[in-house]
């Protein structure tokens, strides 16, 4: 009884959505009245309504001297269009013997409707839309029926609703070919319809998707790039939450800012978790563009879309400054005693204090090492040459002293 039961109840909804598909499917309401939708490349039949049976009738197209090629009247007075082109579409009236008007007609010709291309996105974690195009040019009046079904599905929401209640997702005029779910929670999958539909029929797409895979927020908004004073290589950089995320301490933002002078091609990226940033290797003197881009925290989804660009011109060096000019007035009069084409050998410093001190401690670190290591090689090479003339004097010690006792009488030695 039970699997009976089952199959009963699966039968039941094939037949609800041949229903539901044949109800879409339904040419009412799709226009002005007396026009006829026909597919293209089938034959397409207009009926003459008001000819009487038997009497004959004659078919006129507006704008044409002739019928389509291959046109022909069969009974009833019914225009028969083999083969229907986009050509063949346009205004037919039908006529009795007498010439009056029995009936008139709008032929409109297409095709049935493509799967449609759905994308869907969270800007925040309450609401997201989906938006869509079509895969096919109909050459028909086209409408879109948009709806949702939440999957993931508590206990008591399975004993109410086995499938999950089916949902509207709202379509905005002022935006065509999108809708927007609201209320959506984070931590649940969702299945999407989206129907295509003409007078001829219908079509549809089914997308699975999970609100932690699409989040993907606007990008921030109020970047602010400044000019450290006195820093010559510092740019500070500011921006805010985007105004559709919701700033709550259960889903916070990070930040990924990328930035290069103008003249170079190449980025640099920083991440970071702070609504601003101090940007350190900046190039003195250079113009900049900065731009920044916002993710979940916890990595869910994607990355938005890079803001606007922002551009910012780092302080000038005032070594650099002051080396300029001394080179400048240096060459001047150089170039007032003595005209020459060759280029001023003294090298622009374009480098930081802060460096400079850095690199003359390494510098000193490096060299007193080195003199320390020198020396300790020297003193350990002196003790052992040292070392080594003792042991060569000791065997001649003993052979002058070998020496004087043979020459010696044996009385003397005795």
């Amino acid at each position: 009884m039970r699997s009976r039961a089952r199959g009963l109840g699966r039968v039941m909804v094939c037949l609800a959505a041949a229903l539901a598909s044949a109800c879409l499917a339904v040419p009412e309401g799709w226009g002005e009245e007396g026009v006829q939708y026909g597919q293209l490349g089938t034959d397409v039949t207009l009926p003459c309504a008001g000819a009487r049976p038997g009497s004959p009738v004659q078919w006129r197209r507006a704008g044409a001297a002739a019928l389509p090629a291959g046109s022909a009247v069969r009974h009833h007075g019914a225009l028969l269009l083999p083969r229907a082109g986009l050509a063949a579409a346009g205004a037919y009236s039908c006529h009795g013997e007498d010439g009056a008007l029995l009936h008139a007609v709008a032929l409109r010709l297409g095709h049935l409707p493509g799967v449609p291309f759905v994308s869907c996105r969270a800007s925040d974690y309450e609401n997201f839309s989906c938006s869509w195009t079509s895969s096919l040019e109909t050459f028909l009046p086209t409408r879109y029926i948009t709806t949702y079904r939440k999957k993931s599905l508590t206990g008591e929401e399975k004993r109410r609703n086995r499938n999950g209640p089916v949902g509207p997702c709202l379509q905005d005029p002022a935006h065509a070919g999108t809708c927007t779910v609201h209320k959506s929670e984070f931590w649940s999958s969702y299945r999407m319809n989206v129907t295509e539909v003409n007078p001829l029929g219908s079509s549809f797409r089914l997308l699975d998707i999970t609100m932690q895979a699409i989040i993907k927020p606007d990008p921030p908004e109020g970047l602010v790039v400044e000019p450290v004073p006195r820093a010559p290589r510092r740019l500070q950089v500011s921006w805010r939450y985007p105004a559709s995320w919701p700033k709550e301490p259960h889903f916070q933002l990070k930040f990924r800012l990328q930035y290069r002078p103008v003249i170079h091609r190449s980025w640099s990226v920083v991440e970071t978790v702070n609504l601003s940033e101090v940007i350190t290797d900046a190039f003195a003197g250079l113009e900049h563009v900065v731009q920044v881009s916002a993710k979940d925290f916890l990595d869910a989804g994607n990355w938005s879309e890079w803001s606007a660009e922002v551009r910012a011109t780092p302080v000038r060096d005032p070594a650099t400054v002051v080396s300029e000019e001394t080179t400048t007035d240096t060459s001047l009069e150089s170039l007032a005693e003595e005209p020459s084409q060759a280029p001023n050998p003294e090298p622009i410093n374009r480098s930081d204090p802060l460096e400079k001190t850095a690199i003359l401690v390494s510098l000193s670190i490096f060299a007193f090492f080195i003199l320390a290591t020198i020396l300790v090689i020297t003193i350990l090479v002196w003790f052992r040459m040292r070392k080594h003339s003792k042991d060569e004097t000791k065997p001649h010690n003993f052979l002058v002293a070998a020496t004087r006792l043979k020459a010696l009488p044996k009385a003397q030695i005795l």
